[in-house]
């Protein structure tokens, strides 16, 4: 083996003084034929210094936010003389016709909702009318966009008055409301119309939710469809409900809302018809919310694992002349729903009630009942029709435990 001599150890301390560090230290090197003395190092030899590696801590993965929304909604929208009265004499500076002022006292609630939905029960007129009230309706359409000005998105139109102006009506109706962007659902223009579900993009912080909306009445008052065409509208039927509702969710829906234009009218107990087809339909899996009208007086809420049939708003706007109180009175009803991030689609976590009502000496307004009771504006009423209209509305939509089910009044 060939001993290493004392040059190539001169050179390997030499290396070790360019190369090597330890803790920010510097090797010198040392010449052997100096006597082992320490060599001085060119003031111009690197000095390398070892770093530790940064680490990089990994951002944590933000928490999924479920999607949730409010839905409100409310009875029916009836236009008798009366309240167009009162649009006149509320008209605005160019002399068009304003129904907006008479609702009001619900706009906060109506406007501040994620979806808010009406029903229009009756056709409407050309703008310049004539304009018809009961039996058979022709009301004036400067109600749509009083309707839009308090905060509504859709409209659900199928009732028992949908064919009082035949074909020409529903034609009319809906290309008024098409033309303030209003949503709607319960009569067509066309069979391809009436085949397509209506599905409306609801935005919320966390992002889009697609809604389904159907509307179904009892009852046509015996008017034939129009041109024999049974498409113009939709008749209660469990079937063509289920197949529509099963096609809305095929159609990306994420939440379906029911509109059921039934019941007796001036009762507030449901018929059999309610109590047997309702439980039926909001326990199906394409049915999430049911909202009922037609009977002209409040009727109640009922609970079901997680979801709500609510059978009947009264009255949003209306002026009639058949003898009684409760036909005076309504309900808004507000329902929050929330995306259920662990199993999937939404439920029903939030539902509250709002007693309203319609006075009828002149100037005629929507009263937001727990609002007048708090100092706000009664409108013509008094004090005793406001505690009477909250009473009996209270008393009403509880008769079905509604309360023992978190239902709640809205007060904001």
């Amino acid at each position: 083996m060939r001993r290493r001599g004392p040059l190539f150890l001169g050179v390997a301390a030499l290396v070790l003084a360019v190369c090597g560090s330890d803790g920010g230290a510097t090797w010198e090197a040392t010449s052997p034929l100096s006597g082992g003395a320490p060599a001085p190092i060119a003031s111009s030899a690197p000095t390398l210094t070892l770093r530790p590696t940064p680490t990089t801590t990994p951002s944590p993965t933000p928490e999924p936010v479920p999607r949730e929304f409010t839905v409100v909604a409310t009875g029916d929208v009836l236009l008798h003389e009366r309240l167009w009265v009162q649009a006149q004499r509320d008209a605005d500076p160019d002399g068009d016709w304003d129904f907006a002022p008479q609702l009001a006292s619900i706009k906060p609630v109506v406007s501040a909702a994620d979806l808010a939905i009406c029903h229009l029960e009756t056709p409407l007129a050309p703008e310049d009318g004539p304009y018809e009230g009961y039996p058979v309706f022709s009301s004036p359409p400067q109600i749509v966009p009083a309707l839009v000005e308090t905060g509504y998105g859709a409209c659900t139109t199928a009732s028992n008055h949908t064919f009082d102006q035949g074909g020409a009506g529903i034609d009319r109706t809906l290309d008024y409301l098409d033309d303030v962007g209003l949503a709607h659902t319960g009569s067509a223009r066309t069979q391809d119309e009436a085949a397509e579900p209506t599905l409306i993009e609801v935005e919320t912080g966390a992002g889009t939710v697609t809604v389904g909306l159907l509307s179904y009445t009892y009852a046509f008052n015996g008017i034939p469809y129009p041109d024999g065409h049974p498409w113009r509208s939709n008749l209660i039927d469990e079937d063509a409900i289920l197949a529509e509702a099963a096609a809305a969710r095929a159609g990306g829906a994420e939440f379906v809302i029911l509109a059921m234009h039934w019941g007796d009218e001036y009762r507030h107990d449901p018929n059999p018809q309610q109590l047997e087809l309702g439980p039926r339909l909001i326990k199906s899996a394409d049915v999430d919310l049911i909202l009922g009208h037609h009977a002209h007086v409040v009727q109640p809420l009922e609970y079901f694992d997680g979801e709500w049939v609510v059978y009947g708003m009264g009255n949003l706007m209306a002026a009639h002349r058949t003898p009684g109180e409760p036909q005076n009175e309504g309900l808004l009803v507000r329902f929050t729903i929330t995306e259920d991030l662990d199993e999937g689609g939404f439920t029903t976590t939030g539902a509250e009630y709002l007693p309203l009502l319609q006075t009828d000496a002149m100037p005629v307004s929507v009263v937001n009942v727990p609002a007048a009771l708090d100092g706000g504006d009664a409108g013509t009423a008094t004090t005793v029709r406001i505690d009477k209209a909250m009473d009996r509305t209270t008393e009403v939509v509880g008769r079905r435990d509604a309360f023992g089910h978190g239902l709640g009044l809205i007060d904001d």
